[in-house]
């Protein structure tokens, strides 16, 4: 099982950002550490000693914890669960709210041996447009001091497609970060987030966005780049050296089940999904009655099947043509030949030792490429409905969370944060049929809140 914390809280709100977060008032951090403490405790007594893979600490930031309470909450879920001596313990951090020796070696201490830092660009103005707090000499002082303090597993997170930039400004950032020698790299496309100051600055003419051509080079030209210098892309937006892939996201993507804790986490357990609260107050209520899980819901066949093909063909291994056929009893080539013809004879997508999987290419244009396979399935498969399966007991009866992304909603973020791209060069308009809307594959570094990866 994977577990997912979040962390609601954030110094400011980005004007990019749609995740939830808040500006703790009062004594909301400590309220929040309590409950999240007693929900991690319930969950162990209803899951017992359940074997644990990876723990993500996503947000908002979770760096604006005191390095304490992540100690706590890690021995909490120790004593909840069988965590894994070898576990990925991934925490997500801003530059500046966690550059400081104390702080770092508390982490370390605690068990945290993946350091996520968001810096979204190498590029002081950009930076400023974004609302970001550090400088750049600030971002390369915190990695330096996160090597020399001992975390051997560094991710970085960057932004590509901002306002006014341009081909050469992005390669310009990737060369530096490359410089730095992270482990890791989530580079997302941006995306205007409704409601948000960026959106509202965009649509007042104040900022101009690159065009589709434009942003369609920066994703070919910079995965082409970062592969170069050894950076193998293993997802439409993430980029790890040999042996770095985060394992969380990578269990999210291959659908492990996942429970995520604190306010408005996204969990998936046994095909049952719910979202805890997202109000603080409302969330410890719940958490302090006992009913969190309670309003799960059981993921229809058509949800699983649409989450199988989407989370899979985020990754460049892509869909192992099988796992269709184990969920549904039929032939994923067959119920889709026209369609995957298309996309072959437009070098789109390729078959490979039992996969189905995106060129880059079709990387580029794989929220149109969904939509395509989501209709197909909705005429192949027909209603849905809910998976023949024997009622999970654990989470089946009244002393269990009952009946039943964020990012898998995505929860976290290196995770799940990023959307498919549908940018540039037009690709879409070469698929035969229908005109395409552009699809969500919100998912998440990891799949559930924002912040950095």
């Amino acid at each position: 099982m994977l577990v997912y914390i979040h962390v609601p809280f954030c110094r400011s709100k980005c004007g990019y950002c749609a995740f939830h977060s808040e500006v703790p008032q009062g004594d909301a951090m400590q309220r929040y550490v309590d409950a999240l403490l007693r929900e991690v405790a319930l969950w162990g007594d209803r899951l017992g000693n359940v074997p644990v893979e990876t723990v993500f600490f996503g947000g908002g930031t979770p760096s604006m914890l005191p390095a304490r309470a992540v100690a706590v909450v890690m021995d909490r879920i120790r004593k909840a669960f069988a965590v894994d001596r070898t576990a990925e313990v991934s925490l997500e951090a801003n530059p500046e709210s966690v550059a400081n020796m104390d702080y770092m070696k508390t982490l370390l201490d605690a068990g945290v041996n993946r350091l996520s830092m968001g810096f979204q660009s190498m590029n002081p103005a950009s930076l400023r447009q974004l609302g970001r707090p550090h400088s750049v000499r600030d971002a390369i002082r915190t990695f330096e001091l996160a090597r020399t303090m001992g975390f051997a597993n560094i991710n970085l997170d960057f932004i590509w497609g901002l306002p006014d930039q341009r081909l050469k400004l992005w390669l310009e950032d990737l060369r530096a970060i490359v410089r730095l020698g992270p482990d890791h790299l989530s580079c997302y496309g941006l995306t205007i987030e409704e409601g948000t100051p960026l959106e509202l600055a965009v649509q007042k003419g104040r900022l101009t966005l690159p065009d589709d051509g434009e942003q369609g080079k920066m994703f070919i030209y910079g995965a082409d780049y970062l592969e170069s210098q050894g950076y193998l892309q293993y997802e439409i937006s993430n980029f790890a050296r040999m042996g770095f892939q985060c394992r969380h996201n990578m269990g999210y993507w291959e659908g492990a089940d996942y429970l995520g804790m604190g306010p408005a986490a996204v969990s998936t357990l046994q095909g049952r999904r719910w979202t805890n609260p997202c109000a603080l107050d409302e969330y410890a209520a719940t958490v302090d009655a006992g009913t969190i899980g309670h309003d799960a819901e059981t993921l229809t066949l058509m949800e699983r099947v649409q989450e199988l093909v989407m989370l899979r063909l985020r990754t460049t291994r892509g869909l192992r043509v099988k796992a269709y056929r184990e969920l549904t009893g039929r032939d994923f080539i067959r119920d889709n030949k026209s369609l995957i013809h298309a996309l072959h004879r437009n070098q789109l997508v390729r078959i490979r030792n039992g996969y189905l999987s995106l060129t880059r290419n079709g990387l580029l244009v794989s929220n149109a490429i969904l939509e395509r396979f989501f209709s197909e399935m909705e005429t192949v498969l027909g209603d849905s409905r809910p998976v023949p399966a024997k009622e999970p007991e654990v989470l089946g009866n009244g002393s269990g969370p009952g009946s039943a992304s964020g990012q898998g909603d995505g929860q976290g973020s290196d995770r799940g944060r990023g959307r498919g791209n549908d940018r540039g060069s037009g690709q879409e308009n070469r698929l035969s049929g229908p005109e395409q809307k552009e699809g969500s594959t919100a998912a998440p570094e990891h799949g559930q809140g924002g912040g950095s990866h």
